[in-house]
């Protein structure tokens, strides 16, 4: 199969008259993603090794749906990626927000950077979880089967790996490190999405052009968009956040599952 590769730079407003989406208001309201967050149910299950791990379910009007896996910042899973969730299930997905990070939760760089170095230095314990909840969602009674993921910053990176653990139907990369070769990226399954920043120092253009560059030549689906905008640029609490284009990466967003996840 040849590889489709869509490169769309978007720069100086390039998503003008979205203007503030809903979700990008509750986001940037503490009380608002609170709210949303507390609406959702926590679930549990249990690694290998016997240590337990939860994830925050939202659940559509009607089943079966497809679903949708959703990797937190490295900040931890905070409010504001539970809102997330629940916006998925408004628009007819099961949402299944994961924890990587044990149940802590970061408010400060230092903090966020200690819990994202705990999961580097036991990544299979991610992997492992990661895997276990797409099953878990795989075996739903409400699902289709139909499985994408979706993550942002640390968590884009970890929506890759999850995708290459355990092939899903679609996956979703917001500036995450997609680093990886052709032969690492042979068992991805789905298409793939991601979106970048022209500005970002961490995910930078060299990276995601070798992305661009790996996903080709190992023969897999991939639709990159670039924005005039700088690293966490869709996180309405970031310093960061560019209102235009987090609308337009989150149309194309929910598009590109809509689309992707159909039976």
């Amino acid at each position: 199969m040849l590889a489709r590769r869509t490169v769309i730079k978007s720069i100086g407003g390039a998503g003008a008259g979205l203007g503030v989406s809903p979700l990008a208001a509750v986001l940037a309201d503490p009380k608002r993603a609170k709210a949303a967050a507390d609406g959702l149910q926590t679930v549990g299950s249990t690694l290998s090794d016997g240590s337990k791990v939860r994830a925050a379910l939202a659940m559509p009007a009607q089943t079966p749906a497809p679903a949708v896996m959703l990797i937190h910042e490295w900040w931890g899973l905070n409010d504001q990626i539970k809102a997330v969730a629940a916006e998925f299930a408004a628009q007819g997905h099961i949402a299944l927000a994961i924890d990587l990070m044990g149940g802590e939760v970061a408010t400060t760089p230092d903090g966020a950077k200690a819990l994202t170095g705990k999961v580097g230095a036991n990544p299979g314990k991610a992997l492992e979880t990661c895997s276990l909840w797409i099953d878990w969602l795989r075996g739903h009674d409400g699902s289709t089967g139909k499985i994408g993921t979706c993550g942002w910053c640390f968590g884009g990176g970890w929506s890759l790996n999850a995708s290459l653990a355990e092939p899903v139907d679609a996956t979703v990369i917001y500036y995450g490190r997609v680093d990886k070769s052709a032969a690492e990226l042979a068992s991805l399954k789905g298409p793939v999405l991601g979106h970048f920043a022209t500005q970002d120092k961490f995910i930078n253009t060299a990276m995601v052009d070798g992305f661009v560059t790996q996903m080709a030549e190992a023969g897999k689906s991939l639709t990159v968009y670039r924005y005039d905008a700088d690293h966490a640029f869709a996180n309405p609490t970031s310093a960061r956040y560019d209102q235009e284009d987090a609308a337009l990466s989150w149309e194309r967003t929910t598009s590109f599952l809509s689309q992707s996840l159909k039976t």
